[in-house]
């Protein structure tokens, strides 16, 4: 049995982060501002909780964008894996209590990482198939 294109597996992965990305940015952040996201960045001390969701939301769409546009390279995959880690951890350390809620970050973002592995591996160089080089 042939094995599936990595090609496939490539952009598979990177629609379904860049898809969770703009949800993820446009949705509770710039459309409908979400109390728990006001909640979390209060969390922090942060007075302007309202302009740092908008511009997070921002940055969101911005990396969903270069999933999508910036083919040839993996750093946004990478991007993606930091910005995932970086959040989980700081949501554990700040407002553990969104942890254990019913839609959380821990599910969202370890299946998300997941899917940035699966890229990053598709992708990784010495693949003959690869749509990515290591750059």
């Amino acid at each position: 049995m042939a094995s599936a294109d990595p090609r496939l597996h490539a952009s598979l992965a990177r629609w379904g982060l860049a898809l969770l990305f703009l949800y993820h940015g446009i949705v509770p952040k710039l459309l409908w501002l979400s109390p728990g996201e006001l909640e979390m960045i209060r969390a922090h001390g942060f007075e302007q909780a309202r302009l740092l969701a908008a511009l997070a939301g921002v940055a969101e769409v911005v990396l969903a964008l270069a999933l999508l546009v910036v083919r040839r390279r993996r750093w946004p995959l990478a991007l993606s894996a930091l910005a995932l880690v970086g959040l989980l951890v700081d949501v554990a350390v700040v407002a553990p209590g969104f942890l254990v809620q019913a839609f959380n970050p821990v599910s969202t973002n370890l299946t998300a990482l997941f899917l940035c592995a699966i890229g990053w591996l598709a992708e990784r160089p010495e693949n003959p198939q690869s749509v990515a080089s290591s750059r």
